[in-house]
């Protein structure tokens, strides 16, 4: 069987269609037909968009060529990356030539085309990425990350020093890194990289963040990450880069690549048939048509004010192998996003010209939403194209032509462009003016031209807008652009962090907090100020207090933490947060919790936290805490209480890594050595090879297993068990024993620890009717008549529920395939009835039937 998609990748992945171009606007064509290359002129002709909107073409071959990555500096111009050295052919040759460019586009009489173009840098291999700077551009090719000057301003680089030799990562132009978009909080992020880069003090310095998407990255009014993967269309961060990574004794589940959305239907006006696994049911519908995302790449957060003002704020994403545009709108509910597709049925912009390839999204100066179009038929690299792929694209001539490409921009009907003004010519008033301008790209390049100037003269003006600015978005930027300059100061924060404003009081907790650490005084004035206004915070706050509490004394974040958790521990982002803040306090956390009245009683969210923490203990491998911890459970009762258990349990989930060598402990734990404490088999088993004491020696020659869980997989389980709890436990039971009047028992069942993909097909689209687990019948009323289905969960959330019931109560099926899940849910596209026993099981032996041919 052929790996899943996801192997295809961004704005490169699948591709091909078939069609021959009759009509411009006839989609009732055959996979037999040609696709002859269009004019400019001719492929407009084929676009259908929604109504009130226009498409114009700004740019064309051969002032383009194979163009992947289009910005705007801060007069105007547009910028190009031209990776005209992609896939000449089917074999990829002449892939390391030296015939990439970056080139600079203007538009010299405003009617929105360009007139000109200067190559600002050429022999260049594969470039990927470009971000405008002081005097120059950072530019990404031949797997490196260099620094380009324009010493004498003519729009030509004179020289080019290397920045990081390692940037791309992968030598592959389909898994390297990408992106150098421009953060709020004055970072360069990337997509497929775990590095982003900054400017100090005349250095450009690489740092370590979280891995992200695959191609294109960019971020909404507030900050927040948006970025995606080819076969998931959105996903974004909720929380700032890097504070959930602060505790490596914690792995956290959520709050970084949150999924926006689990719909991943697109609706091509022409069939696709020549997409890289175009062969495999479910991925082309009967007149074939793609069913769903393969190459999903450069989500686009849409600031501009140039198409009508429902559409601020939507998130655009390219899928080149259907020849679309997907719009998306998003909503806010406290600190989560969401996503949906406004007009299921028809895309936002969709054409029946197979070589329109839309790989990048951009805005400029005007507020216009710009299209990169690489246009070409083949867009799959050589190292991903299948065999199917290969006949189609040689049989119908879909490799030639090469080096063409168009720019379109998508505006408002009637609408008119502003006259551009330089930004590069501003006074340093004109730009602080401008970060309350309604259009965020005006927003982020005034901040981005201050920070540059590093004129320290704008601290007054700064500190006034932030402080008594009537546009909120206006205010935010201006703390960024002081803390850009290294000018903000603790009491402008101090008064901030009170401020009605929920992105004002979150972003200056967020700046104040070196200075907390650093100077006690500081500390002192906010921890008054966050015990007296937590309980009255909004969500966002709230989750930022959380985040924040790691630079507070204990005395204070303790019981700060505490009732943040005791009032918002369903939220599985303020888990992680504050477990983020309590970096070796973990077992003190506890020992605050174990005595606090609200964790007294059974909760299954608390639970999962008390997991959590034990998790994070037992990562450290401390003796010392682990005797304590262990001392905190022996109760001298039979039973363990809930508490006991999740401890127990998170001690477990903790301690499962590959190789780890037991924890020797100087005393024996009574909890796990007294027989009169009912604890599970299997659970004491597990327990007890994790520890070593006097008189007890683990033995060092463990029987080898296929099933083992590697550490990846180790997270993976620790996840589902939380999402167990929340979702499966209220009918199948924490211990997977089942209940009574609700459903049968997981432990133990070949439903659970036999076919994967059958297990997965049962939790996507439910199950009714009678069941046999373990040679005994289950039928209402003994359980509920019907299992529902979570096709609404996403794939990640299920795949970790699917590891840990294969892997927990004395199963062990093992590690379930990554992939499983997403390529199960897209075979059954459609499916909207549970399964019955016996129907499911002719549907597996018939797929596997079918997969074997």
């Amino acid at each position: 069987m052929f790996k899943r998609v996801y192997n295809i990748c961004l704005f490169f992945a699948i591709l091909l269609g078939l069609v021959c171009f009759i009509n411009p606007l006839n989609s009732n064509q055959t996979d037999e037909e040609p696709s002859p290359p269009r004019s400019p002129q001719q492929e407009l002709a084929t676009f259908q968009t929604e109504p009130g909107l226009e498409v114009q073409l700004v740019a064309s071959e051969p002032m383009v060529q194979d163009p992947v990555v289009t910005t705007f500096d801060a007069d105007g111009r547009m910028w190009v990356v031209e990776m005209r050295g992609f896939m000449a052919d089917v074999e990829g040759t002449g892939e390391k030539e030296r015939i990439g460019r970056i080139s600079v586009l203007q538009d010299i009489n405003g009617d929105g085309q360009m007139d000109s173009s200067t190559i600002y840098l050429d022999s260049l291999v594969m470039p990927r990425a470009l971000a405008i700077v002081k005097g120059g551009a950072l530019v990404t090719e031949n797997g490196s990350l260099w620094l380009t000057q324009d010493l004498n301003n003519d729009l030509k680089a004179d020289t080019k020093t290397l920045i990081d030799s390692a940037y791309a990562g992968s030598p592959l132009p389909e898994h390297s890194g990408n992106g150098l978009w421009r953060g709020v909080d004055n970072w360069y992020y990337n997509a497929k990289s775990r590095f982003r880069y900054q400017l100090s003090n005349g250095v450009w310095q690489r740092d370590s963040t979280e891995f992200r998407g695959q191609w294109g990255i960019s971020h909404d009014d507030e900050g927040r990450l948006i970025y995606n993967y080819n076969w998931s269309q959105l996903h974004a961060d909720l929380v700032p880069p890097n504070y959930l990574s602060r505790n490596k004794n914690h792995k956290p589940t959520t709050g970084i690549d949150h999924g926006l959305t689990v719909d991943r239907r697109v609706y091509p006006i022409r069939p696709n048939p020549a997409v890289n696994r175009g062969y495999i049911p479910g991925t082309l519908d009967k007149q074939g048509r793609l069913l769903e995302f393969t190459a999903a790449c450069s989500p686009l957060f849409y600031r501009g004010i140039a198409l009508p003002k429902e559409y601020y704020g939507n998130v655009f994403v390219c899928e080149p192998s259907g020849n679309l545009i997907k719009r998306n709108i998003v909503e806010e509910n406290g600190f989560l996003l969401s996503a949906h597709d406004p007009h299921p049925g028809k895309e936002f912009l969709a054409s029946t010209d197979e070589r329109f390839r839309p790989v990048q999204l951009s805005t400029g100066p005007d507020g216009a939403l710009y299209i990169t179009d690489m246009y070409r038929g083949l867009v799959q690299h050589a190292a991903y194209i299948t065999p199917y792929l290969r006949e189609q694209t040689i049989n119908r001539k879909l490799v030639q032509p090469i080096h063409r490409g168009r720019i379109w921009r998508i505006v408002a009907k009637n609408w008119k462009a502003a006259n551009a003004k330089k930004l590069s010519a501003a006074s340093n008033e004109e730009l602080i003016n401008q970060l309350s301008n309604p259009d965020g790209w005006h927003r982020d390049m005034a901040q981005r031209l201050l920070v540059e100037r590093n004129d320290k003269d704008v601290e007054p003006a700064l500190t006034n807008l932030a402080l008594k600015g009537k546009n909120n978005l206006g205010r935010f930027h201006a703390l960024w652009t002081l803390q850009g300059l290294h000018l903000v100061q603790p009491d402008l924060l101090l008064q901030l962090v009170s401020d009605p404003v929920a992105i004002i009081q979150a972003t200056a907790l967020r700046l104040i907090e070196p200075f907390a650490k650093a100077d006690k005084n500081v500390r002192l004035k906010l921890e008054r100020t966050l015990v007296q206004q937590w309980q009255k915070a909004s969500l966002k706050p709230i989750l930022q207090i959380a985040l924040t509490s790691q630079v507070l004394d204990s005395t204070t974040s303790f019981p700060l933490l505490a009732g943040i958790t005791g009032r918002h521990v369903s939220f599985p982002l303020i888990r992680d947060a504050v477990i983020s803040s309590l970096e070796n306090r973990e077992l003190s956390f506890l020992k605050h919790l174990w005595k606090n009245a609200e964790w007294q009683k059974q909760d299954p969210s608390k639970e999962i936290f008390l997991e959590m923490l034990a998790t994070a203990i037992m990562h450290k491998k401390n003796p010392n805490e682990l005797t304590t911890l262990f001392a905190m459970l022996d109760e001298r009762k039979a039973q363990p209480g809930w508490r006991q258990k999740a401890i127990l349990t998170g001690l477990s989930m903790g301690g499962g890594e590959n190789n780890s060598q037991p924890v020797r402990l100087p005393v024996p734990p009574s909890i796990l050595t007294n027989s009169t404490i009912k604890i599970p088999a299997n659970r004491l088993a597990a327990l007890t090879s994790l520890f070593e004491w006097p008189g007890h020696i683990v033995d060092k020659i463990k029987a080898t297993s296929k099933n083992i869980l590697n550490e990846e997989q180790q997270q993976l389980f620790a996840q589902g068990r939380q999402h167990y709890l929340t979702t499966c436990a209220g009918c199948h039971g924490t211990d997977g024993a089942g209940m009574k009047r609700f459903a049968p028992p997981l432990a133990g069942s070949d439903w659970v620890v036999g076919d994967e993909k059958r297990l997965a097909l049962i939790v996507l689209h439910g199950m009714e009717g009678a069941v046999e687990v373990a040679g005994k019948k289950y039928d209402a009323p003994e359980i509920l008549p019907v299992m529902p289905a979570h096709s609404t969960m996403d794939d990640a959330a299920i795949t970790a529920i699917l590891t840990y019931i294969r892997n927990e109560w004395g199963n062990n099926a093992g590690p379930i395939g990554k992939r499983t899940v997403g390529t199960t849910r897209n075979t059954t596209q459609g499916r909207v009835v549970p399964w019955k026993a016996a129907e499911l099981k002719k549907y597996v032996l018939e797929t596997k039937v079918q997969e074997s041919k």
